[in-house]
């Protein structure tokens, strides 16, 4: 079956923003969310690949612990929870939520050493600090990445055969959580992407980032001018 793309342009200021967005040569910061095995990281990874002097992955804070081949500082930065709650009241973190008893958060820094090398940064968001950012003035492209449905989904995290059956149970009932909320968001915030396919759901995802990977192009060859 072929990935469904449902794209919507949201703007707080309406039909300004894009002259404003042109003016602005700084990159827009881009939003992944959607529940865990909904393929979020493969999409982000064969994206980086391709474009990897155009994108820059913020790394994550997380209190939980490395799964097998995961590696501290690329994966996610792997802290304990008092630190990252210190942090997190000391305000360096954009957005923080927890998750399965982990807490996970994006900190400022982590943003701003991407922004800092002139690329597009990718924050793969939960729900939870989705609705925090949206708070904020970062204004992100939002892209929402879903299973076709509930059942593919289970498949998914079962065939990881790295979570227990609580822990997958509990990843169930956080995904069905996550999926309202995305269609919530529908028709209003960013756009969605059903990944049934990967490669068709990839096709979908660059689509969604053309412009701003066209626009950060642009902005690279007028600096060199």
């Amino acid at each position: 079956m072929f990935a469904v793309v449902r794209s919507r342009f949201f703007c707080r200021f309406g039909v300004h923003c894009a002259g404003q967005r042109m003016a602005d040569s700084r990159p827009r910061p881009c939003v992944l969310c959607g529940p865990s095995g909904s393929g979020k990281s493969t999409l982000i990874k064969k994206l980086m690949e391709e474009y990897k002097d155009y994108f820059g992955f913020s790394v994550s804070h997380t209190t939980r612990k490395p799964r097998p081949g995961e590696q501290d500082g690329i994966h996610y930065h792997y802290t304990t929870r008092e630190w990252m709650e210190n942090a997190i009241t000391n305000g360096e973190f954009i957005e923080s939520a927890e998750f399965s008893g982990n807490l996970y958060g994006t900190s400022k820094k982590a943003v701003q050493d991407v922004l800092n090398q002139n690329k597009i940064c990718i924050l793969d968001i939960e729900m939870q600090g989705v609705i925090q950012i949206q708070k904020t003035n970062l204004k992100p492209v939002y892209i929402f990445v879903k299973p076709p449905n509930m059942k593919v989904l289970e498949e998914r995290l079962r065939n990881r055969k790295t979570d227990t059956e609580e822990a997958i149970q509990k990843r169930l009932e956080t995904a069905r959580r996550e999926m309202d909320f995305i269609s919530q968001q529908e028709g209003s915030t960013g756009h969605t992407i059903v990944n049934d396919c990967v490669d068709l759901a990839y096709l979908g995802l660059k689509a969604v980032l053309l412009d701003e990977i066209q626009r950060l192009g642009e902005a690279r060859d007028l600096q060199k001018t």
